[in-house]
């Protein structure tokens, strides 16, 4: 009886759990043509690497419950059919090991191990296929950095940071690096994590079955701001594509009404920031900033609170993001406007023209 009633306390944690684990998104949410996964999962693969990672995501859980429900059913009628009965007070007879039953469960287990090494071996080796000299593969060459992610187009010849954008149903090359610590790359929904590491170069790729915005993250715990080490995969029509990256080959133009921020970008900023897309820098580069979706990995670039937002940033970069021990060593930190030199009508001018850019 007591057993029961440890069994039904048990009850309403596991309850708990069930509700908690209802919360996982699992579609994304569709938005016309363009499904906006900001919090996609592997559970809802958008690509053919993503769609293989979960296919033997389910063999083996198909193989593991399998097991584990003869296993379970097995322990039960044990427990029910040789359990002890009223009036038994002797020792129940003793028997051997069986040799059939030990040959059935020694070859049972190699079996299913081999079952699952099969398409374990085969998605391995399919991954790992080189697309960095493929033609028809979109060459991006990923490089992490202390806490962003800059993406160089190879064949199109531009930069970004943070945002990756790229044509649906085109396999992306990506090649791997990163210049201080160790980084994982990672978009849930459209392929597995692979690490970014410095003085190594890893290889990867992935594509995208439908347009729309995927989350990217790294997955390796690189400092204080690991959390805020988010980018955007921005999956467009091959169509659309095209005319992005004839964009941000143009130079950036000055909106009329921003020509201040724009002289004060280019006294005080332009030393570590290029706004020219064709121009690799080693800090982000801003030519299509007034597009962006966030600022800092974390603030909102496109709402309401937008231009406060970078105007917070602008002051005191360190509220936001904090720094690492290496960026401090070096020197690789974000200066305040104080330490610039800028007064707030400065940063304003600079606001202003730092959302003109849009491509």
């Amino acid at each position: 009886m007591n057993r029961w009633l440890k069994v039904g306390r048990l009850l309403p944690i596991l309850l708990l759990v069930a509700v908690a684990l209802t919360g996982c998104s699992l579609t994304g949410e569709e938005t016309g043509k363009e499904i906006n996964i900001e919090h996609a999962t592997p559970l809802a693969p958008q690509g053919s690497v993503a769609d293989g990672q979960l296919s033997l995501i389910n063999q083996s859980l198909g193989i593991m419950l399998t097991v584990l429900i003869v296993v379970f059913a097995l322990f039960f009628y044990a427990v029910i059919r040789f359990r002890k009965r009223k009036g038994q007070d002797d020792i129940p007879k003793q028997v051997e090991g069986n040799h059939v039953l030990e040959i059935i469960w020694t070859v049972i287990p190699i079996i299913l191990v081999t079952i699952l090494a099969i398409p374990t071996i085969y998605y391995t080796v399919k991954f790992a296929e080189d697309y960095s000299k493929s033609k028809d593969a979109v060459q991006v060459d990923v490089t992490a950095k202390l806490y962003w992610w800059q993406f160089n187009y190879k064949n199109e010849g531009i930069n970004t940071a943070q945002e990756l954008v790229v044509p649906v149903d085109t396999k992306i090359a990506v090649t791997l690096t990163s210049t201080d610590v160790i980084h994982s790359f990672w978009i849930p929904g459209l392929a597995g994590k692979t690490d970014a590491a410095p003085g190594m170069v890893n290889k990867m790729y992935f594509d995208a079955k439908k347009p729309g915005i995927y989350r990217g993250k790294c997955a390796e715990l690189c400092g204080p701001s690991h959390a805020l080490m988010d980018f955007k995969v921005i999956v467009k029509t091959k169509e659309d594509y095209k005319a992005w990256v004839a964009s941000m080959k143009k130079p950036a133009k000055v909106a009329k009404g921003t020509e201040k921020g724009a002289e004060i970008f280019k006294a005080k900023c332009m030393t570590c920031h290029a706004v020219d897309a064709t121009k690799p820098g080693l800090f982000p580069n801003l030519a299509n900033f007034g597009d962006r979706e966030l600022v800092g990995g974390y603030l909102d670039n496109q709402g309401t609170d937008a231009k406060k937002n970078l105007t917070k940033w602008i002051n005191d970069p360190t509220s936001v993001k904090q720094v690492s021990d290496i960026q401090k060593e070096k020197g690789l930190a974000m200066p305040t406007a104080k330490q610039l030199g800028l007064s707030d009508s400065d940063v304003e001018e600079l606001v202003n023209y730092l959302h003109s850019l849009k491509k």
